[in-house]
């Protein structure tokens, strides 16, 4: 992997949030409320802010949405099979692909992930905080995330393999 960063430039920490567009606020916390636990945050007629711990989606009115094809939002969750087997009880079409993928009633595409098999790693405070604190990654996940010198433990695991 190369990195592509400099001494005279920032360096991106992570992605504090997403903005989605939908056509009714009220709706959009109904529809993602049926597969997903989160905080309401901030909730007006035009935009609403849901936090998963330390992160959050920012739903904004807009109602001449186009649909996605490509551009998706990832998140990551617990229990995916959980997730998939209340999206058809809901009637949400899954689309074609190796993923969890679907559209939300406003044509957003949102892929879902298990927090386990991704590096993508949530701080053992803020696991704890959302009372998920018993979340493991899987071996392959360390493994990625130790060859990139950012596994969890001592120091002598954290060594980057070259």
């Amino acid at each position: 992997m190369t990195k592509m960063t400099t001494s005279n430039k920032a360096c991106a920490v992570g992605i504090n949030h997403v903005a989605l567009e939908v056509e009714d606020i009220d709706e959009a916390l109904e529809f993602y409320s049926s597969f997903l636990d989160f905080e309401v945050h901030d909730k007006t007629d035009t935009e609403a802010f849901i936090y998963f711990g330390d992160q959050f989606i920012n739903f904004t009115k807009h109602s001449d949405r186009k649909s996605d094809e490509k551009r998706h939002l990832g998140i990551a969750v617990d229990d995916k099979e959980l997730v998939r087997r209340t999206l058809k009880e809901m009637g949400v079409k899954i689309l074609d692909g190796p993923f969890l993928d679907f559209l939300d009633p406003w044509g957003n595409r949102v892929e879902i992930t298990t927090y386990a098999n991704i590096q993508y790693t949530k701080a053992d405070h803020v696991l704890q905080g959302m009372g998920l604190g018993h979340l493991r990654k899987t071996k392959q996940a360390l493994d990625e995330l130790r060859e990139k010198g950012m596994a969890p433990g001592n120091a002598d695991n954290n060594k980057k393999i070259e």
